[in-house]
């Protein structure tokens, strides 16, 4: 069955993991102390990936007779109504705590699952996994009479597309994938 139904921000969740690495381990104690595995609260994520395609344009012609792929780059931004030093700690790490801390010291890195499950058909899920989320900008905006905000933007090193589609008639959701030509399965 395809996914075809609608989502809203009510369907998603945005939860955090880290690796086995210096950056990580920062990010796992910040996760911890704040118990912060599924983000709450959160509001306007968005996840932008934008690619240097190279143009390649012959003498002669108007349009382009080739595209190159070149560099990739994957950002964002969290929106967040509940305000502690969560997002601040995982953009400055050991730099934002109360007592000076000699540098240098890392900057914590996490992995970010964006999920949205389907009401309609409760097996469904389309998932974005992101690896090595780092923060790179954090906000806070106290308005007079509207809610408090934090908003954090972040950069990513890899984001993988996780789709998962429950059989018709019940049973397990399996991962959905396009088979490319010549790829290797697993």
């Amino acid at each position: 069955m395809p996914m075809t139904n609608v989502y809203t921000g009510a369907n998603g969740t945005l939860t955090l993991s880290t690796s086995d690495n210096p950056e990580g381990a920062d990010a796992k104690a910040i996760l911890d102390t704040y118990e912060l595995l599924t983000v709450g609260r959160v509001t306007n994520v968005e996840v932008c990936i934008q690619t240097d395609l190279e143009e390649f344009h012959e003498i002669g012609r108007r349009h382009a007779t080739s595209l190159h792929p070149g560099n990739i780059h994957i950002s964002g931004k969290v929106g967040r109504a509940y305000i502690n030093g969560s997002l601040l700690f995982l953009l400055m790490g050991k730099g934002a705590a109360p007592n000076n801390i000699a540098e240098p010291y890392v900057q914590p890195a996490m992995n970010m699952t964006i999920a949205l499950n389907d009401p309609a058909v409760p097996g469904n899920t389309a998932s974005l996994e992101l690896q090595g989320v780092k923060f790179q900008n954090w906000s806070y905006s106290l308005p007079e009479d509207d809610f408090v905000l934090e908003g954090a933007t972040f950069k990513a090193l890899a984001i993988r597309v996780v789709d998962r589609v429950a059989p018709e008639g019940g049973g397990d959701a399996v991962a959905q994938a396009p088979a490319f030509p010549g790829a290797a399965t697993a």
